[in-house]
């Protein structure tokens, strides 16, 4: 069956990357993945911080494997999810729906040319105030020197 897409042509085939970078997002969607060697959340937030960025997607994953618990416990704690959920070791996917905090992002190449997104540190939505307030007050004293 053919399907008529307006737009499709116009497309550039890949949406520009968003740079390395913290950002304050919210968790839009979580979805579990199992893979015998490396299970784990695919999760999609949206940008909301810097205003310029603002909508833009960020698609990452956390694995859920013995040695990796302590990255996904640390985004969820200050992503601010239930701590009784968390006491029980229960994860509901939507309940991680709307969860803000801040994110720093980067990008690493693989041997065979691809980039991938790795979600390096997390942070409590209310620390991206005063992150900012940080990166402001350097750049001024920059401009002044």
């Amino acid at each position: 069956m053919k399907r008529t897409v307006p737009g499709l042509s116009k497309t550039t085939g890949r949406e520009e990357e968003l740079p390395s970078g913290e950002y304050l997002v919210e968790v839009v969607r979580a979805h579990y993945r199992w893979q015998k060697q490396k299970p784990h959340y695919v999760l999609s937030f949206r940008v909301l911080q810097p205003e310029r960025l603002a909508g833009a997607q960020i698609i990452g994953r956390l694995y859920s494997t013995v040695k990796a618990l302590w990255k996904l416990s640390w985004f969820l704690t200050d992503f601010g999810y239930d701590v009784d959920l968390l006491e029980r070791d229960e994860l509901d996917e939507k309940a991680l729906a709307g969860l803000c905090g801040v994110l720093r992002v980067y990008y690493t190449n693989t041997q065979n040319g691809h980039r991938l997104l790795n979600l390096e540190a997390f942070a409590p939505a209310d620390r991206w105030k005063e992150s900012t307030s940080r990166r402001n007050l350097q750049a001024s004293n920059s401009e002044a020197a």
